[in-house]
């Protein structure tokens, strides 16, 4: 299971969303329906929120600060994957993107091990937008943003 925190802020044009792009190999070339909630695996004995929290610091970075979160549910992503999500109004600029990275063997079968970061990069998009960029097993924690924010 993961937790994560859709991130919003009023931007010029109403409501925006924080997404995040995975990074490594496998997602350089995919746009629409690839960006993502910044989420995280989290074991049985932790907090989902504590646990969502400590994904937005590793996959952001300390510059990412967040006001009071609030639930958003839970949802099923099309391969299974289940996420408790959050939200809360955010302060972050995505230039100070600072993510942590993971190690991967690259190319395939090479036996060269290569480090890329988690995400990469971070953008706010209008909601019509992040609708068309989230993976789409998460379009629902839009619209239960949309529901919950006045």
């Amino acid at each position: 299971m993961s937790a994560g925190i859709l991130a919003y802020r009023q931007g010029d044009e109403g409501l925006e969303v924080l997404l995040v792009h995975p990074g490594g190999p496998f997602w350089r070339n995919k746009d629409d329906g690839a960006w993502s909630i910044p989420k995280g695996e989290f074991g049985g004995s932790e907090d989902p929120e504590q646990a969502a929290l400590r994904e937005l610091s590793e996959e952001l970075g300390p510059a990412a600060s967040i006001g009071p979160l609030r639930p958003l549910g839970e949802i099923r992503q099309r391969g299974g994957k289940r996420v408790v999500a959050f939200f809360g109004q955010a302060v972050f600029g995505p230039a100070n993107l600072f993510s942590n990275t993971f190690e991967l063997e690259w190319p395939p079968n090479s036996g060269r091990r290569q480090h890329f970061p988690e995400v990469d990069p971070a953008e706010w998009f209008d909601l019509d937008t992040a609708r068309i960029k989230v993976l789409s097993g998460q379009v629902a924690l839009i619209d239960r943003l949309v529901e919950a924010v006045p």
